[in-house]
Order: structure tokens, then sequence, then C-alpha cells
């Protein structure tokens, strides 16, 4: 039997419906076309430049990537104190909302039995996964969306550690890795306000990054992910344009540690924070990007959205949009250069 760590609370946030009818009135200004940032390189959204990184690019620069490298390249098993032993675990573990839990494991709130299709299920499933030392932990909730994880004293934080990690025989120091996907719950301004809910949710992000500093004090890495595509929303909970737009929110917060660390440690985007991974933030960058326009194939590996792959509410992904995020998960933590290390049996961080 696998001896992957299996936990799930699945919940789904209240959401209220959008009405739509037909007034009669005049079209309103055109939507300028949403494509995925990873394709949009040196292209604009509302004036704002695209690529996951700076300068249009994908890839992370290079100084931000040897600092993650190296961070990789210390993660060990730690006992239950945080000190390093070979009997000990790596704890990689999620946090986020509905979606997150759904995507990451897909269980029933009070089991450790993950679906097959769900992140947690296909990594069990898969030979080349180190399940020797490496313990999956599912602590995303139902309903909770990013200012409910925002402060270290936040009750989530808690739920996790006594309904996720204790259960399962292990402790908040033991946890180097996580992975974050947010969002906020009823948005309401887009790009370019001054008042857009990307501004908003970096902010609550940067505050998420260093609340999971002070509950898990040897935390090396996060990887975020933004949200998927929300074309096809009936409720108000969290559609387009504010979906497509949370990728904004993920680029800047990763550019603002990048940019604060190349400053010498002076914070250079005061929405972010303090970001420095010497003193108060762990390293951060991109998970995989999961948003691609509906049924328009993704450049690269050609993913799309089918209204199949939601719930009724089209917010929520259905266990076909599930599969697609935990195989996007487990194709990458199981070739980026900052986790084969550890996620790998006998995978090496160059």
């Amino acid at each position: 039997m696998r001896s992957f760590i299996r936990s799930a609370f699945v919940g789904l946030a209240a959401a209220t419906t959008v009405a739509c009818s037909d007034t009669g009135s005049p079209p309103g200004p055109a939507v300028p076309p949403r494509v995925p940032l990873s394709e949009l390189g040196a292209g604009t959204y509302k004036g704002f430049p695209g690529g996951l990184y700076p300068g249009g690019s994908n890839s992370a620069p290079a100084a931000h990537a040897a600092a993650g490298i190296a961070r990789a390249q210390g993660i060990v098993p730690l006992d239950t104190a945080g000190i390093p032993s070979p009997t000990g675990k790596i704890v990689l573990l999620s946090i986020g909302m509905s979606n997150t839990t759904q995507e990451f494991c897909s269980g029933s709130s009070t089991t450790t039995s993950c679906t097959a299709w769900s992140f947690m299920g296909q990594a069990a499933a898969d030979p080349a996964v180190d399940e020797t030392t490496l313990a999956i932990v599912n602590g995303a909730r139902g309903g909770q969306d990013a200012q409910a994880w925002d402060a270290a004293t936040d009750a989530n934080y808690d739920s996790v550690r006594f309904n996720r990690l204790g259960p399962l025989g292990l402790t908040e120091r033991q946890v180097q890795v996580a992975w974050v996907k947010q969002a906020d719950a009823g948005p309401r301004d887009s790009l370019a306000s001054s008042q857009a809910d990307a501004y908003q949710l970096e902010t609550h992000l940067g505050n998420i990054v260093r609340a999971l500093t002070i509950r898990y004090p040897n935390l090396q890495l996060v990887f975020l992910s933004s949200r998927i595509y929300a074309g096809y929303a009936t409720t108000t909970l969290n559609p387009e344009p504010y979906a497509y737009e949370s990728g904004f929110a993920v680029k800047w917060l990763v550019q603002a540690q990048s940019d604060q660390m190349a400053n010498g440690g002076t914070v250079t985007d005061l929405r972010a924070g303090d970001l420095n991974y010497d003193t108060g933030a762990p390293w951060i960058g991109w998970g995989p990007y999961l948003w691609a326009d509906g049924t328009t194939p993704r450049q690269g590996d050609g993913l799309t959205w089918e209204p199949a792959d939601f719930a009724p509410d089209g917010t929520h992904p259905s266990p076909s949009g599930q599969q697609k995020v935990g195989t996007q998960l487990l194709a990458f933590f199981k070739s980026s250069p900052l986790t084969k290390c550890w996620f790998v049996t006998g995978g090496t961080c160059p």
C-alpha cells in the first residue's frame, strides 16, 4: 500500500446567481481580448504586459531562479520537531479555497482518500513520485477565500494543524513546500481601475505568504497558481474577467519579491509588502498556470476548458476539470528544477 498522505476538506462556497436580461441597450465598450499570460509575452492587456515573469518571459530571472534552486536543494526529511532525520517527512501542503481542495484531492471532507483523477490521486498512482519521504497533505478548505488565510492567527491554520497534519502524525515544522491557489469572493472592480480586485488579491497573497512563514518555520518554497477559466460562470462568486486577472496578481507578487531582492532587500511594491526571503518570507514562484480561453487550445500544451469541465455554476471544476488541474500539477512537480530533487525518486535539482 502506498504511504501517501491524503486528506481533504471539500465544500462549495455560497454564491449569488447572476440575472441576465436583454434590455435593448446599446452595447458597451469593446472587451479587450484575454490571452493566456504565458502566450501574451511582450503584448499587453489593458496596458499590462504579459508573461509569467518580467519582460514578457515565462522563465524566472536568473538570480531569482538560482535562489529557488538553492532552497530546493536544502529540502530534506524532517522529524516532528523540524530536525533533519532519515526517517522524517517532507510535507507538501495545499492552501486555498474550494477549487483548490477539489483539484488537489477531491475526496470527502472527513476521509483520507482522494479521487483517482485529482492531483493527489494521480501522484499516488505514479511510480516516479517519491513516496518514501514525501507527505502530500491537502490543507485547502471550501468557502475559504484569500481573506480567510491572510493572517497567521486565522482559524484555518489551526484547522490545518489539528485536522489535517495532526491526525497523520505530522507537524507544522515539517511543512517545507506549499501550493497556494486563491481568489477573492465577489470581486467588483476589474483592471485598470485603481481599486481593481487584482490589486487587492496581490496584497492578500503577500499577507498569506508571510502568514505561512510564521505558521511553518521551515517553509522553503511556495508555488502559486491563479484561477482556471470562468467564462461559463453563472454566479458572481468569481467570474471573468476576474479569474483571468488573478493571474496578474500572482505575476506582480512574484515580481515584487524578485525586484526587492535585486534592490538590496528594499521593498519595491507596497501592495505586495516585504517579501525578503532572507528574513520574513519563503521563496515564491509560479506553479502551473491554469487559465486558457475556453475552447481555444492553449499554445504548447493544447489546454482547453469545456463546459463539461465545470459544475452547474460554471465556477467549480467537475471531475474532468479537476483532472485537468491535477495533471498540470503533477507534470509541474515532476519536471521543475525546483521540485525534482524532493518530489521524484532519484531526481535532482541542478
